[in-house]
């Protein structure tokens, strides 16, 4: 699984850019500002949802341009590509091999994970930015997974309209929607269970020779059946009512980390052993997603080298080697890559141009 070609049209700071890409390292440096990161965001709207930035669709179009944006790829024999049009800069538009598909389909195709600087305040922040980056893995193992969450999350949102709603009377129509809740809940629910109980077992056989291995969970985790979730919305319904809306479900899940040699929660841990847990669970990820999908997944690591001492950066990049597929790195300086091997693609990236080196 692995680009040949990535084509970018009136994205971020690049009216036009066309990249020939091939299976290993795609290393970009330059300075900050320049537009590295805007490249693997743009790898990363291949995959369904906003992308590693969580980006507006409107705030990605160039700054000069009509207010469209494309990015297209080929991989294999296969064209996939995804943007806005002018008339509509708010509604994405996906299309594989020339035909208009849901975005959410790009799972099928392509499995892409990150990991940004932003991403230190993971265990800092609220469940919902550990939920997200819970469904991104989920999603890049079990491609349904964006489907069901889609799914669930407009059922929900039809709910709370109902709820907030203080002359409710049509009964039957939120005893519709708790079905759907329950019926697509449960299907996250298991998929999220799944992913953490495989990654968690295959974390446990890491030796840690470079980072700090963690243990993972999720709280709340045994309601995930369709009966008891379509049971819990019943019984739940005087307290949703009064507030306005849906107060327990898969929607308010959260993915638990701990420090296995601590045994200590990510979020009570330094900020370099946060960044390590992070590592471990990318790599270890990345890992189950060749055993069960038998390929490897895109990886993007966006200014990753810079934080890791030369003797870890070292063993990350001869790791990551190791395991092949298509690995895409940024960074400042060019001889933070010195340890990558030889047949790695270096590009330099000055001002929204990028040359090969």
């Amino acid at each position: 699984m692995t680009l040949s070609q990535l084509t970018l049209h009136n994205f971020r700071n690049y009216p036009e850019l066309r990249l020939e890409a091939a299976p290993g390292f795609m290393v970009f440096s330059g300075e900050n500002g320049a537009g590295k990161t805007n490249i693997l965001e743009a790898v990363s709207l291949l995959a369904p949802g906003r992308g590693l930035r969580r980006a507006a669709l409107r705030d990605m179009a160039y700054q000069n341009g009509p207010g469209d944006f494309a990015v297209a790829a080929q991989l294999g024999d296969v064209q996939i590509g995804t943007g806005t049009e002018t008339n509509a800069p708010e509604r994405r538009k996906t299309r594989i091999n020339e035909a208009t598909s849901p975005t959410n389909d790009l799972a099928e195709w392509l499995s892409i994970l990150w990991l940004t600087p932003a991403m230190d305040r993971l265990f800092m922040e609220g469940a919902a930015g550990r939920r997200n980056f819970l469904d991104r893995l989920v999603m890049a193992l079990e491609p349904a997974h964006a489907r069901n969450c889609a799914r669930y999350e407009a059922a929900r949102r039809e709910r709370n309209r109902l709820l907030a709603d203080g002359h409710l009377t049509d009964m039957n129509w939120l005893e519709g929607l708790d079905g759907q809740l329950a019926q697509y809940g449960s299907l996250v629910a298991e998929a999220r269970h799944r992913m953490v109980l495989a990654l968690d077992l295959l974390l446990g056989r890491t030796d840690g020779d470079i980072f700090a291995i963690p243990a993972l969970g999720l709280a709340d985790d045994k309601l995930r059946s369709e009966p008891q979730l379509h049971e819990m919305l019943q019984k739940n319904r005087p307290a949703d009512r009064a507030a306005g809306r849906t107060l327990r479900g898969p929607h308010r899940a959260d993915l638990n980390v701990f420090h296995s040699t601590k045994q200590q929660p990510a979020e009570k841990c330094s900020t370099g052993e946060q960044k390590a847990l992070l590592f471990s669970i990318i790599l270890a990820h990345a890992d189950l997603i060749a055993e069960q999908r038998e390929h490897r997944p895109i990886l993007l690591l966006d200014e990753v080298a810079a934080h890791l001492d030369p003797q870890r950066r070292a063993a990350l990049f001869h790791k990551l080697a190791e395991r092949g597929g298509q690995v895409w790195l940024t960074g400042t300086e060019p001889a933070l890559f010195s340890d990558i091997p030889d047949s790695a693609l270096h590009f330099e990236v000055s001002d929204g141009t990028v040359k090969q080196r």
